[in-house]
Order: structure tokens, then C-alpha cells, then sequence
């Protein structure tokens, strides 16, 4: 009952920061004219936008299944892609659960210890920060007088001061805080041997070990190459779904494939964000982005509107296909055990 209470807390919480950031970023932006742009935008490209992240995902299935075979498991990818938009969907409710839903999924159908699989998401993760932070300085050097003027304001100025305000403790603070680390330690290395028949204990070191296992799988891999490849195939695709929107509008179809680069960066930046979807906090920084170009917050707002909205479309849709071949096999399983 505590639990539910908390996701529950976690989920309005988490969605009040989404609209007060939709709102800070609709405020001054009359309804009518929204509309009237909406409207007339090309979809064409948003189809064609829809497709490359079709494509993306596939990918990113076929990748993740490169992570588990390690793991001496061989999931059909059908099943992977399931669980990986069954993740996506899951993110739409509570931000960041996703990751475990849609290991819980894969350990459901195919039988995979979720531990070792929560390992090869990490890995999985750890990647796509190492790709997004090379694109974020790629753009930082292509074009630092515009470009780096806004990470530095938007991004690195924001992480800085919050990193400085969580170091402005007094020394006295610190001092107690790794004088109370020491003496855990301390503690649990004296009794560790009391701490391993304690059952708790016991069950977390399993859990730790199957993490660990599953992050080691990236050692293990057998065809590296084919992993390295979707990775540029993941990326690629999330590059020409956010440039190819640029079409939609007239006031974004005069920027160049860098600037597409950096609505990429950007917009994975604002997807980051703990909120449900990434939303609101897309919509801000990707048009405060855009107003680097002289295109009115209004036009911004429009873009950014028909890029997230999109994509939501998209998860949804093959996040509830997914959540019905799920159930279907699931149940078909159960059938065929009978």
C-alpha cells in the first residue's frame, strides 16, 4: 500500500513538473495562431520523420539482443522489440521505468534473469551518453559562437551551479558525512561474515553479481561489429528524424543538417529531463534553441510540438501493439503448456 502511495506521489509529481514547464513555455504564445500552424504544416515529413524512428528502434532491439546472447540466452527479436517499446510506453506514466519494465517483460516471456539484463541496459545507456556527449562537443567546436553560447547558458552554467550549491556545506557537514561512511564500512566489513547469512543481504549480493554479469556481456560479445554498426544505424536514424521535420514549417526549412545535429543533442537533452515523456521540458529548450536562428518562440513552439507529439504518437502505437503481442503469446504459451 506504502509503495503504490509513493508511485502514485512520484507520478502527479513528476507530471505537475511536466505542465508547469508546458506552461513557462506556452505562456506568451497566442492559442489561435498555434493552431492555424499546426494545421498547415507538411506531415509528409513528419511521416517520413516517423519512419527513420521506425527504423531506429528496430535497430536498438537488434542491439540490446546483441547484449543478452552473451548472457547465453537467445531471445527472437520480435520479443526484444516488444519489451523495448513496452519500455517506451512505461516511460510515458514514470519517467526512467521504462528500463525496468521492459526487462521485467523479456524476463517474463524469455526466461532471463532481470538482474543480468538490468546489466546490459546499463551498458546500453552508458553508450548512448558516451555518443550523445561526443555529438553535444562536435557542435560545441562546428559552431562555438552560437552554439556553445547556449549549451553554456542552457546545460553547463545549470549543472555547474547546482554542482555548487550541493558542495556549499559547511566542512563540518562533510567531515560527519564521511566520518558516518567510515564507520558503515567499518561495520560491515567487521560483521560480513554475520551479513552474509542474514537472507536481505544475501539476495541483494545475488542481484549485484547478476548486474554485474549482465554489464560484462559487452566483453563477451561476439560480433562487435554488428553491435557498432546499429549503433550508427540508432543514431543516424534519430539524426534524420529530427532534420527532416525541419521541412514541415517555413520558418525552419532554411536550417542545414548541423543545425539538425544540434536540435538532436538538444532534444535528447530535454528528453533526459524526469518528467513524463520529456514533455514541457522538450518543448522549452528546443525552442529557446531555435530562437538562436532569429525563429520566433511561436514557430519554435510549433516545431517542437509536432516533433515530441509525433514521437508520442508513434510509442503509443507500437507501445499497446506490443503490450497485445505480448498478452497474445503469453497466453498461447499457457495454452500450449496445458
Amino acid at each position: 500500500m506504502k509503495r503504490k502511495l509513493i508511485r502514485i506521489l512520484n507520478f502527479f509529481i513528476f507530471l505537475a513538473l511536466g505542465i508547469l514547464l508546458l506552461y513557462l513555455a506556452f505562456k506568451d504564445i497566442e492559442f489561435d495562431t498555434l493552431v492555424h500552424d499546426l494545421k498547415n504544416a507538411n506531415y509528409y515529413w513528419v511521416l517520413l520523420s516517423l519512419f527513420f524512428a521506425f527504423i531506429g528502434y528496430v535497430s536498438r532491439a537488434f542491439r540490446w539482443k546483441l547484449l543478452i546472447e552473451p548472457l547465453n540466452y537467445n531471445p527472437p527479436v520480435k520479443n526484444v522489440f516488444y519489451a523495448l517499446m513496452l519500455g517506451y510506453l512505461a516511460n510515458m506514466a514514470f519517467p526512467r521505468i521504462g528500463e525496468i519494465s521492459r526487462c521485467g517483460s523479456l524476463t517474463k516471456s524469455d526466461k532471463i534473469p532481470m538482474d543480468s539484463l538490468i546489466g546490459t541496459v546499463i551498458i546500453e545507456r552508458a553508450i548512448d551518453l558516451v555518443v550523445l556527449l561526443f555529438l553535444l562537443f562536435i557542435i560545441f567546436i562546428a559552431k562555438i559562437e552560437s552554439f556553445g553560447l547556449f549549451i553554456k547558458e542552457n546545460v553547463f552554467i545549470p549543472i555547474s551551479q547546482k554542482f555548487i550549491d550541493t558542495v556549499d556545506f559547511s566542512i563540518y557537514y562533510w567531515l560527519i558525512i564521511v566520518v558516518v561512511i567510515g564507520i558503515t564500512v567499518g561495520l560491515i566489513y567487521y560483521f560480513r561474515k554475520k551479513f552474509k547469512r542474514v537472507k536481505i543481504v544475501h539476495k541483494i549480493r545475488k542481484i549485484i553479481r547478476g548486474v554485474i554479469s549482465g554489464i560484462k556481456t559487452v566483453t563477451k560479445m561476439r560480433n562487435r561489429k554488428a553491435f557498432f554498426f546499429h549503433t550508427v544505424i540508432i543514431w543516424v536514424m534519430y539524426f534524420l528524424m529530427t532534420y527532416v521535420v525541419v521541412f514541415s514549417i517555413p520558418a525552419t526549412q532554411g536550417l542545414k543538417p548541423i543545425d539538425g545535429l544540434f536540435l538532436l543533442v538538444i532534444g535528447g537533452l530535454g528528453m533526459a529531463a524526469p518528467v513524463q515523456g520529456g514533455i514541457g521540458a522538450f518543448h522549452w529548450i528546443i525552442s529557446s534553441g531555435l530562437v538562436l536562428y532569429g525563429i520566433s518562440k511561436a514557430d519554435g513552439l510549433v516545431f517542437a510540438t509536432i516533433q515530441h507529439e509525433s514521437q508520442v504518437v508513434l510509442v503509443l502505437i507500437t507501445g499497446i501493439f506490443s503490450v497485445l503481442m505480448l498478452f497474445f503469446n503469453s497466453r498461447r504459451k499457457r495454452k500450449n503448456n496445458i
